[in-house]
């Protein structure tokens, strides 16, 4: 199980992102318009650069919605390879079932 700290951590930053995603896409692209004056698009990239750190998509890390755990992450299912195995031998995944030979 991971700390609870860091998954509270994470809830945060997906809370941040979603607050000022259409704040930074529209500042992005003011930024990275080429037919805007230079002076403009400077501003731009400061209010930008003024926002949350934490509200960045790239600062977002994927983790198991079961036990948190952020390594070996299955993004179809949205849980850890663990989390899979134990649910898959209990019987709670729909069509997986467990091998033997």
């Amino acid at each position: 199980m991971a700390k609870a700290a860091m998954v509270q951590r994470e809830l945060k930053r997906q809370r941040l992102h979603e607050r000022y995603r259409a704040r930074r896409e529209a500042l992005k692209n003011v930024a990275n318009d080429r037919s805007l004056p230079m002076e403009e698009r400077f501003k731009a990239r400061l209010k930008l650069a003024k926002l949350p750190r934490n509200s960045a998509k790239s600062r977002l890390h994927n983790r198991c919605q079961v036990t948190g755990r952020p390594k070996s992450y299955y993004r179809k299912l949205k849980i850890s390879r663990i989390a899979l195995r134990e649910l898959a031998g209990e019987g709670q995944i729909p069509g997986m079932v467990k091998s033997s030979w």
